[in-house]
Formats: C-alpha cells, structure tokens, sequence
C-alpha cells in the first residue's frame, strides 16, 4: 500500500527534476513585437550518452523535440550546436538535487555557452546566476 501511495510522488518529483535540469537557465530572446522568439535546439540542454539514451528513449535529445514537436521520439537527433550538460540524465538529478554542487557545475557552462551573446538576453535573463532559482 505505502508503494502505491508513493510511486505517484516519486514519479512527480522525478518529472519535476528532470524538466529543471533540461531548460534550467536556458533563455529565448523577446522579439521586437514583444513575443519570444521561436523555440529551438539552443532553449534546452542536450545530452548525447548512448547508454542513458537507450534507456530513457532519447530523452536526453529534448533540444530535437523543442525545434521539431512532433517527431518521434525514436528519431530525434543530438545538436552540437545545443546546450551541453555534463553528464546524462542520472547525474544530472543528483546534482539538482544538491543545489549548491547544482550551480558549481551548471552556471559557468551557462555563462560560457552565452558568452558573447549577452546582448542577446534582457536585464532580467543575465547569466551572473542561475535565473531559475532566485525569487
């Protein structure tokens, strides 16, 4: 019974790490009219470890499915040019889950991958800090 009543809140915080650790950080411009610009491969990090790809269904290969929704998970592709994380998936929860280790790790790749495009970013998206995190 106490399985039951926990699986759904493992697999809620599980959900909920998992999408912090794909888009933590990660900006789209404002346009000129006021609307964001359209998603692509660069607004989510993208990992390319065969192993955790294989087992969580190229998961990992989340930038493909921000630029092109609807192909099939089976299909989507790693993008060079997209945000790199450090390690896959289960590396990456273990460092949400520590958020001082969290932002050691992730907010220098951050702001080395923004480096030169910061006049890309308005004053509320700099990368001086992982933005997702502060109130």
């Amino acid at each position: 019974m106490r399985f039951v009543l926990g699986q759904p809140f493992v697999a809620l915080t599980l959900l909920a790490i998992v999408n912090y650790a794909e888009h933590c950080g990660l900006h789209r411009r404002t346009l000129d009219d006021g609307r964001y610009e359209r998603t692509n491969p660069r607004h989510s990090w993208n990992s390319n470890f065969l192993l955790t790809n294989l087992f969580l269904l190229h998961l990992q290969r989340h930038s493909d499915h921000h630029a092109f929704a609807k192909r099939r998970y089976q299909v989507l592709r790693h993008f060079d040019d997209s945000p790199q994380p450090p390690t896959g998936h289960a590396g990456m929860i273990v460092l949400a889950l520590i958020p001082p280790l969290w932002h050691a790790v992730m907010d220098p790749r951050g702001r080395a991958y923004y480096a030169g495009a910061e006049h890309q970013l308005n004053d509320s998206q700099s990368f001086s800090h992982c933005t997702c995190c502060v109130a």
